[in-house]
């Protein structure tokens, strides 16, 4: 019953495979080993970019500072919504590998920014003055970190606001396969198609040991990439490893199969948490993550019993009034099981 995040999976057996056979003989260093090459082939067809530059990383965060970096100077904005992985999580990783971009916080519901917010966001930023932070690039997270998705036309909406300033749009996918499995949509409709010029395609939350893509769906910075990854040590000569599970990750669509599964477990949890007395979802549950308020109670008799997840507030536990409402994330994986639900909304029902 381990509900803390997707981070705390298991690696995928069919990608440890994939990691073995890397493992044998020699092979040539940073990004030059053959299986990357097999991977930016990959990748470029399902994401139907043929001139896409792909670059592999071994972080979220790394994947999407660099991403920006490439597409920010110091003296402007990244328009961002304040539940955002980049603001709560990244430890001013965006700040310091931009060398100061100022993060301007775009409000939304359910973690989303909507079209209208992110217009009067930018209109407002006041150009041309010295005084004044300028307009650089649009961020958004596809899953959002309250588990919500952005639709195709949703991303192909504030893509239009993006690029009608002159601005790029980068998505922090970390948990794109989620998103993507929860739309229908293609890859490339629900990135480039829709306005999207830079993604961080997760596979770390997806069943991977630790590898994310970095998608440049216009190659024009992809040399500025690359001596930002080098400069930012994210370089990684034994590269063959974080290609070797990217490339079993895109064979036979097991990333899919991974984040379908994931999703569908979350859902079976959301169901069976709205038949408990006195539950609700704080967020809509669009992919494999779980928002929910259930009495303090119920909390402790699920955690007490082994249930490993987290309050939404840092301040709450499980001491105090038994009818007291708490908020907390569940995060569903590849390899959360059917019992291991079952099991939580035995406990939580006592």
């Amino acid at each position: 019953m381990y509900f803390k995040s997707d981070n705390g999976s298991a690696v995928h057996p069919m990608v440890m495979d994939a990691m073995a056979k890397a493992n044998q003989g020699y092979s040539d260093s940073y990004g030059d080993d053959l299986i990357m090459d097999r991977v930016r082939d990959k990748v470029r067809d399902l994401f139907e970019a043929p001139e896409a530059a792909v670059y592999l990383v071994a972080t979220g965060t790394t994947a999407n500072v660099l991403s920006l970096a490439i597409n920010v100077t110091p003296w402007q904005a990244i328009y961002c919504h304040p539940l955002s992985h980049i603001h709560n999580d990244e430890c001013n990783a965006p700040e310091f590998y931009t060398g100061g971009a100022k993060l301007k916080l775009v409000e939304g519901k359910d973690g989303l920014i909507p079209a209208s917010a992110l217009e009067t966001a930018i209109a407002s930023s006041m150009q041309g003055d010295v005084h004044c932070t300028q307009r650089g690039v649009v961020s958004i997270t596809n899953l959002s970190e309250a588990g919500t998705r952005y639709t195709t036309a949703a991303v192909r909406e504030l893509g239009a606001i993006a690029h009608s300033y002159n601005l790029p749009l980068h998505m922090d996918g970390a948990r794109f396969a989620n998103a993507m499995v929860a739309s229908a949509a293609s890859p490339a409709e629900l990135t480039w198609k829709s306005g999207v010029d830079i993604l961080s395609f997760g596979g770390t939350k997806n069943g991977l040991m630790g590898v994310e893509a970095v998608v440049l769906f216009d190659p024009e910075k992809a040399w500025e990439f690359e001596l930002r990854r080098k400069r930012g040590g994210h370089l990684f000569s034994k590269h063959r490893y974080l290609s070797a599970q990217m490339d079993a990750y895109l064979d036979g669509d097991l990333w899919i199969e991974m984040a379908t599964s994931s999703n569908q477990k979350a859902a079976r949890l959301s169901q069976g948490i709205l038949k408990l007395p006195d539950a609700s979802l704080v967020y809509p549950t669009d992919g494999n993550i779980v928002f929910a308020s259930m009495p303090r109670a119920r909390h402790r008799q699920a955690m007490e019993a082994g249930a490993k997840y987290y309050f939404v507030s840092p301040t709450a536990t499980t001491n105090g009034p038994d009818d007291e409402q708490l908020a907390a994330r569940f995060v569903c994986s590849w390899s959360t099981t059917d019992k291991d639900i079952d099991a939580f909304l035995k406990l939580a029902q006592s």
